[in-house]
């Protein structure tokens, strides 16, 4: 039998670039994966509606994976698992 998920996926560690424009989310991304374990997933919750384009973007051309993201109004939230050093 598969598992249902049933929501977002947990964290190891949280980001909050919320109030920050492009690029900052995606720069902010970068180092805090650069500092985490591979298969870690990081949260990162923001209000710049272009990061829902930024982040899709950043993990298709990355090794890293957009597990998971949720859009509340105008907090956008994205679950990315760490790929380890590429």
């Amino acid at each position: 039998m598969g598992e249902i998920e049933s929501g977002p996926p947990s964290s190891d560690c949280t980001l909050d670039a919320k109030g920050l424009d492009c690029p900052l989310p995606i720069l902010k991304t970068k180092v805090a994966l650069s500092r985490m374990n591979a298969g870690e997933v990081l949260h990162v919750a923001a209000t710049d509606p272009h990061s829902v384009i930024d982040f899709k973007a950043f993990c298709a051309r990355t090794p890293h994976e957009l597990v998971h993201h949720l859009e509340h109004g105008d907090l956008f939230e994205f679950w990315v698992r760490n790929a380890g050093p590429a």
